[in-house]
């Protein structure tokens, strides 16, 4: 190998390298489609069959709530909100962070999400399906949902626009629309790959179907970078808006615990740290599982970590500054919500999301945290139950204690609720597992151009190439 493909002495001040191979075209290319060749594993599986279950467990749940209706849920008066909607918020604010990765790290060209920029692209449809089936649930007849949208009706019943219930409705539908595209767009390149590379007739046919007649020439790269760039510029302000009208549901009630102007930069700062944190909870073991320590570097890792611990300060600030402005504001009913969440019937859950949304976060100070894989999943397990409480303990603790005190009663979720919430998290790996094995899971186009502008513009520490 040349002289210039060699690996410099790394130095200590320059960070970890973003892309550590020394393959050639051919040789990532194979790399790159292995697992999606090659027969699965038995680990995988297990892996699919387990999720699958959960997934009819899933179904089995959506049946009887459009048969039987949300009462078989557990919710009564004052909760009215609970699982569903808990669901709902958690699941929107995961897929935060594959547009956060896809679009806004383009548009800034930063090179590290180009490993792991299809992970979180993947994960957010996915999450996004899930998270726009709850509220669709909770309607009672479901089959009304189209409802909510302006089409044109004979009676002029149009929805109320002022309502964010409705604002919901074109946020989550619009970002699900901008993903797919933006996702399906720069699959087109390894799309035609795969066409070229496939070695039975099934397998040109429809993946020269999905690949839509790319050729590769300069007119069709032309297009792809155009189109591109005006996905991200389109997906780059949504991952503001979306969750700052989610927050809305909440903020413009006249409600203790909800009735809160911070909720907007609230919500989105603490949808960017659970997507991140499931990006690294499905990144760590794939990347071991199919071996692709060579394009997801530790460098990866540890920028997540960056990440997750810079919007963990700003949710932990926003519980502080939320216990501050219940005080200061001298509401009394704001006050006691305050406290009641603290020491009241659910004061477990909320020493649960400050133990892992405050304090777990913290360990990504140290650099060696920050490069043990296995400490760095294991926090973003937590990170994710951390949050995912976070928005059960917002919702039913502002709810279970009403203003009359002979309403107050506690939310006592049912065997639907939990096969709601449990089978959705089925279906969404059951989804991630099939991308995996149908789909390269990194894409390929990028990771060779990239490759080949740090081979010949090369950084310090930008690119390590092993010695041969």
């Amino acid at each position: 190998m040349s002289a210039a493909l060699r690996q410099l002495e790394p130095d200590p001040l320059e960070p970890d390298p973003v892309l550590a191979t020394g393959r050639d075209d051919g040789q990532l290319t194979d790399k790159l489609f292995e697992f999606v060749w090659r027969r699965p594993k038995r680990l995988w599986w297990l892996m699919f069959s387990f999720s699958a279950a959960l997934t009819l467990l899933f179904a089995v749940a959506i049946f009887v709530t459009v048969g039987w209706g949300p009462g078989t849920w557990g919710l009564q008066i004052p909760v009215a909100w609970a699982f569903s909607i808990t669901n709902f918020v958690w699941w929107i604010g995961i897929g935060h962070a594959g547009t956060l990765i896809s679009a806004i790290l383009l548009l800034f060209l930063q090179r590290w999400r180009t490993s792991i920029n299809r992970f979180a692209e993947t994960m957010t449809l996915f999450a996004v399906m899930c998270a726009g089936l709850m509220p669709v649930l909770h309607l009672g007849r479901p089959w009304f949902a189209y409802w909510m949208l302006p089409y044109p009706a004979t009676m002029r019943v149009w929805p109320q626009f002022r309502s964010p219930l409705i604002w919901d409705a074109f946020a989550v539908t619009t970002y699900f629309t901008v993903s797919v595209l933006f996702w399906y767009l720069g699959l087109l390149p390894d799309l035609a790959s795969l066409r070229d590379a496939s070695q039975k007739r099934w397998q040109r046919i429809v993946y020269g179907m999905l690949a839509m007649g790319w050729r590769g020439s300069a007119r069709h790269w032309q297009h792809y970078r155009s189109a591109y760039l005006l996905l991200a510029g389109l997906a780059t302000p949504l991952v503001v808006s979306v969750h700052s009208i989610v927050s809305m549901d909440f903020a413009v009630a006249l409600l203790p615990g909800w009735h809160e102007t911070i909720f907007p930069p609230y919500f989105v700062a603490g949808a960017i740290f659970s997507g991140f944190a499931l990006v690294a909870t499905l990144i760590i073991p794939a990347r071991s599982f199919l071996g692709l320590q060579e394009v997801i570097t530790e460098r990866h890792i540890d920028n997540m970590c960056k990440v997750m611990l810079a919007t963990g300060w700003i949710v932990a600030y926003t519980y502080l500054v939320e216990f501050f402005l219940a005080f200061y504001g001298g509401n009394a009913f704001e006050r006691h919500t305050a406290i009641d969440r603290a020491t009241g019937h659910y004061a477990g859950i909320f020493w649960l999301v400050v133990a892992c949304n405050a304090l777990v976060p913290q360990l990504f100070w140290s650099r060696r945290v920050r490069h043990s894989a296995l400490i760095v999943w294991i926090a973003s397990i937590l990170i994710n139950v951390g949050m995912w409480s976070e928005r059960y303990m917002l919702i039913v603790t502002s709810l279970y204690q009403d203003f009359l005190p002979s309403s107050w009663r506690p939310f006592r979720p049912s065997w639907v609720d939990w096969s709601i919430f449990i089978g959705s998290l089925g279906f969404f790996f059951m989804m991630f597992l099939l991308t995996l094995k149908t789909l390269p899971i990194v894409p390929l186009s990028e990771t060779k151009e990239m490759r080949e502008e740090l081979l010949h513009k090369p950084s310090g520490g930008a690119l390590a190439v092993p010695v041969s």
